[in-house]
């Protein structure tokens, strides 16, 4: 493993994120080396009591992170963290619109401080006539497209996965590299925004564009027309697998392979155009060879034809996955105390330097101690605050 410093290395970062979309954004910088610093109130975020789907949110999205649990609600603890605010490159929010200003953190109250600071605040929308209204991932699913498009007709669909809440704090990292490269120019912060709402639409453009070309509204993808003669998800013996042939040397190498030679040579399919037309041909053909293999077959010959395939895998397949435990994104969590797992980092490689799980998810007030002492803060001082309830720390750190 290399031994060079990380690309973000020397960036402090104050990360006000909660659930998934800011974290995100924090954990994405975290990864890259920056030194980033939760922080959150004394009795921790609130993730790190959900269940549910909720239940992983706060290991997957805070590793790397220092932990610093203070009631910004006393003097004391406000005045703490703006002692942090010159000291840092980068300030990370995804509050409710209008929390930060009433907290005195807002851009406008922070940039006097701090000029070169680079104040990134991610919310349901960026400026506009909807910019003030209360917005989570599946809302927007819901009001940008994406739910009608993943669902069947008539009933919409939420994806399987917080898909915009992180695409929403990866565009704010995009946002927050921007403006650290002008910083570089002009000496000067600045603040930038990325939403929920946006990100949404940026995704299904490409089913925008396809509806205007068309002069008609687009089905969804379960009901869409289709493009390609075979892209599609068979059974096999053991199991399912999606099969796609996007060319006509596909067609040629898939028929080789699965002994459909006949329909190789066939001049009515040698086109994308002609094996559409063609699909009630092609497909029982396809069905009958594939149900009498496993999925390892499949994929075996597939890939040894260069065809596009992949098992229908369910997420914690993904544990056992070759690929990924030799990619080295893959980080041993831990989820608790007791349990820890590999889950996926940041999906980067660098040839020059590594990325890799240096810190675990924090403890409530986990580094906190030693981000204040940084700060100048004596033994005592930060007992003291510890003692009168404005600064949490692990009992560890405490005692």
């Amino acid at each position: 493993m290399s031994t060079n410093p990380l690309p973000l290395a020397g960036l402090r970062v104050l990360d006000f994120g909660h659930t998934v979309m800011g974290p995100t954004c924090g954990v994405v910088l975290a990864d890259l080396g920056a030194e980033v610093i939760r922080v959150e109130p004394p009795e921790g975020d609130r993730t790190r009591r959900l269940g549910g789907f909720g239940t992983g949110f706060f290991a997957t999205y805070n590793r790397n992170k220092a932990s610093l649990a203070l009631d910004l609600k006393d003097p004391r603890g406000k005045a703490l963290l703006e002692r942090h605010v010159p000291t840092a490159d980068v300030l990370v929010e995804n509050f409710a619109p209008g929390t930060m200003e009433r907290l005195g953190l807002g851009w406008e109250q922070l940039r006097a401080r701090n000029p070169r600071l680079v104040y990134c605040a991610l919310k349901g929308y960026l400026p506009g006539p909807y910019e003030d209204l209360p917005a989570l991932d599946e809302v927007v699913q819901m009001q940008g497209g994406l739910a009608f498009m993943t669902g069947l007709p008539g009933r919409p669909l939420r994806a399987g996965t917080s898909v915009v809440d992180i695409m929403g704090g990866v565009f704010g990292v995009v946002g927050i590299l921007a403006a650290l490269r002008q910083r570089e120019a002009t000496g000067q912060g600045q603040k930038v925004q990325a939403s929920l709402f946006e990100s949404v639409a940026f995704m299904v453009g490409q089913h925008m564009a396809a509806g205007a070309i068309a002069g008609s509204r687009v089905p969804p993808m379960t009901a869409r027309r289709i493009t390609w003669a075979i892209y599609d998800v068979f059974a096999a013996a053991d199991g399912q697998v999606f099969v796609g042939v996007t060319s006509d040397q596909h067609w040629q190498r898939l028929c080789a392979r699965f002994g459909l030679e006949a329909l190789g040579a066939d001049p009515g399919l040698a086109t994308n155009a002609q094996r559409v037309a063609g699909r009630a041909r092609i497909m029982p053909e396809l069905e009958r060879i594939f149900a009498s293999m496993t999925v390892a077959e499949v994929l075996e010959r597939c890939r040894a034809a260069r065809i596009p395939c992949a098992p229908v895998a369910h997420p914690e397949d993904l544990f056992d996955d070759p690929h990924l435990a030799a990619s080295g994104i893959m980080g041993e969590t831990a989820l608790t105390d007791t349990l820890r797992a590999a889950l996926p980092m940041t999906p980067l490689h660098f040839e020059a330097a590594a990325l890799g799980l240096r810190r675990q998810p924090p403890h409530v007030g986990e580094g906190g101690a030693a981000v204040l002492a940084g700060l100048g803060l004596s033994e005592a001082e930060i007992a003291a605050l510890r003692q009168d309830g404005v600064l949490a720390l692990p009992e560890e750190t405490a005692a």
